[in-house]
């Protein structure tokens, strides 16, 4: 009998040891913490390294000490076509576990958590593949157009509502989204685990005390980076005051503003994401752009006549009487 169970430990050690590395992506891994992550800090995306990087957002990881901050950051995509699809914290089995994110062809279930940044719950709507380049949408990327020309503006994927930063799927207090069935089926496509500089990156992270929960109360000072692993220097952005409609965004492009990007001819290209839960929401408040309805040309008081002056009241004439 102990022989059987010692040769069912060994064949179910070899079966885990040889599972390809992207179904790790798909379940929960670590322990199940009783208590689930603070909100999500508030912050501004830097500015796009160069052309090809993919920004992977900030969140909570778990350790010996607690929650610690794992500072958003742009990432080179690991091949051509493939999306990131951002790991979440959902409740199940009697506490919080943990989902680890994924590279994949189409952006899957990452608990409805609102990580701003294009990813507002479902989907991903900051880019998209377009003949083996990536093409980034401005209105939602921080990117310099004069640098990085493959870009184009769309803001009706922009949804001017009061943000939740809720951090968790499930549980109290949690997200209640639920995956659909174009989300269900990304999680049955082949997938790619997180690059070495990402792993670094959370490594990095989780020994940095100034990064834990307990020291920063949810406004990490470093609450995002230009790239994996810098910690210091001009592209590390901290975490700000939330404010109601204060959502996770990039800073003001003030040179898109009245660009004329058109998004690019072709429907996505092989890595785009089929469905965007966020595509049927309006931003309220568009900004012309130069190409739909230039505004009327209006003269200005200066260039005009001087008026004349008004006459004084006078004293209304007597009606004579016919």
């Amino acid at each position: 009998m102990r022989k059987s169970h010692i040769l069912g430990f060994i064949l179910l050690t070899l079966i885990v040891g040889f599972m390809p590395s992207q179904s790790s992506a798909q379940i929960s891994v670590g322990v199940a913490v009783h208590i689930g992550p603070p909100a999500l800090p508030v912050y501004e995306q830097p500015i796009c390294p160069g052309a090809g990087y993919l920004w992977t957002p900030g969140y909570w990881g778990y350790g010996a000490d607690g929650y610690y901050w794992v500072p958003g950051t742009w990432v080179v995509a690991p091949s051509v076509g493939v999306l990131w699809t951002p790991g979440y914290w959902g409740w199940g089995g009697g506490g919080y576990l943990w989902h680890a994110g994924y590279w994949g062809p189409h952006v899957g279930f990452y608990g409805g958590i609102n990580y701003g940044f294009g990813y507002g719950g479902v989907g991903f709507v900051g880019g998209r593949w377009n003949g083996g380049v990536f093409a980034y949408n401005t209105a939602v990327m921080h990117v310099n157009t004069t640098v990085i020309h493959n870009t184009y503006v769309d803001r009706t994927v922009v949804n001017n509502v009061t943000v939740n930063h809720v951090s968790y799927n499930g549980g109290t207090g949690g997200v209640t989204a639920r995956a659909t069935s174009a989300e269900m089926a990304a999680e049955h496509e082949h997938h790619i685990a997180p690059t070495s500089m990402q792993t670094q990156h959370e490594h990095a992270a989780s020994t940095n005390r100034a990064l834990l929960a307990s020291e920063n109360h949810g406004r990490p000072a470093i609450a995002a980076t230009a790239k994996p692993g810098e910690f210091s220097g001009h592209g590390v952005v901290a975490a700000r005051t939330a404010s109601p409609n204060g959502g996770n965004r990039p800073s003001n492009n003030a040179a898109d503003f009245h660009k004329t990007d058109r998004p690019p001819s072709s429907n996505g290209g092989s890595g785009s994401n089929g469905s965007h839960g966020n595509t049927g929401a309006t931003n309220t408040s568009h900004v012309n752009n130069g190409s739909n309805n230039p505004p009327k040309p209006q003269s200005h008081t200066q260039n005009r006549p001087p008026a004349k002056p008004q006459a004084e009241n006078k004293a209304p004439k007597e009606n004579k009487p016919h």
